[in-house]
């Protein structure tokens, strides 16, 4: 596939490039720009990374940070089975739990909850560090989510983390996640409340929770440009009325004396109906997460 030339692979994380130090070196370079690509299109063309992360597993199946470019590529494309293989393998190379909160929602992709509930209560998790802890947290709600205990996934978020106030790089998420089930479980106002502390720590736009925040108040954004084009339209109406106007005054037979036409008009003109008075609709409530 084809890499921009402004890719060299010195990009890569220092500890990546470490790994890569027992590949030839012109093998490593390779590698490492296909990684580059992998870590660039991941978000937005999940696919394009994929096929960058298929080049730089045949060409090093044995580094253990190619294989979870891999998974993570696979994950991104909702290829859960390959991303679990590909994340246990790393796991084997390195020893590491690091993985292992993905590897819980791989199983929750695969339809099996249960198993993901069982990882989120084996000692591996006691080795995570804090933001390892939350992401297991939220894999383990989801989990309880997909098994239709809504409460019990409420329950599950609800820790210091999420009662804490300073803000961490997961506290948008996890309150996020608390606020989506207490709406799940009709708790509006309380999700409203949510969505809004979610949103004040939402700084680089992970989640989408000021767009539920203003569903919830039922908030409707206008297309501004749109109306702009309308506005220049020339009003055809106004012009269509003028030349009717213009073909009356030319037209005689058509004139009427003036008590005529002022007995006419006085009983044509109805009363004006009463404008209907719109009622605002009532606010939601939101909630939070990172």
């Amino acid at each position: 596939m084809p890499i921009p030339e402004d890719v060299t692979g010195d990009e890569i994380d220092k500890d990546v490039r470490q790994e890569l130090q027992s590949l030839p070196k012109t093998l490593a370079e390779d590698v490492a720009r296909n990684l580059v690509m992998v870590a660039r299109l991941i978000d937005e063309d999940p696919e394009g990374a994929y096929g960058y992360s298929r080049v730089a597993l045949r060409l090093a199946s044995r580094v253990a940070a190619v294989r979870e470019a891999a998974g993570f590529a696979a994950y991104a494309n909702q290829k859960y089975s390959e991303a679990l293989a590909e994340f246990r393998a790393a796991r084997r190379m390195t020893g590491s739990v690091e993985l292992w909160p993905v590897m819980a929602d791989c199983e929750r992709g695969l339809g099996r909850p249960e198993k993901a509930l069982d990882m989120a209560g084996a000692p591996e998790v006691h080795k995570l560090d804090k933001a390892g802890q939350v992401e297991m947290r939220l894999v383990a709600a989801g989990a309880r989510r997909d098994m239709g205990q809504l409460d019990a996934a409420i329950v599950t978020l609800q820790s210091p983390e999420l009662a804490s106030s300073s803000v961490q790089p997961w506290t948008a998420r996890l309150r996020y996640a608390y606020a989506d089930a207490l709406l799940a479980a009709d708790r509006v106002n309380e999700a409203r409340e949510w969505f809004a502390k979610a949103v004040e720590a939402d700084r680089d736009g992970s989640t989408d929770a000021s767009d539920r925040l203003a569903e919830l108040d039922g908030v409707e954004f206008v297309d501004a440009l749109n109306d702009e084009d309308q506005d220049e339209e020339p009003d055809t109406d106004l012009a269509d009325d003028a030349d009717d106007v213009d073909e009356s005054e030319d037209s005689p037979a058509e004139t009427e004396t003036g008590s005529e036409s002022a007995a006419k008009t006085t009983t044509d003109i109805a009363p004006a109906d009463e404008p209907d008075a719109d009622t605002g609709s009532d606010a939601g409530s939101e909630a939070d997460k990172d």
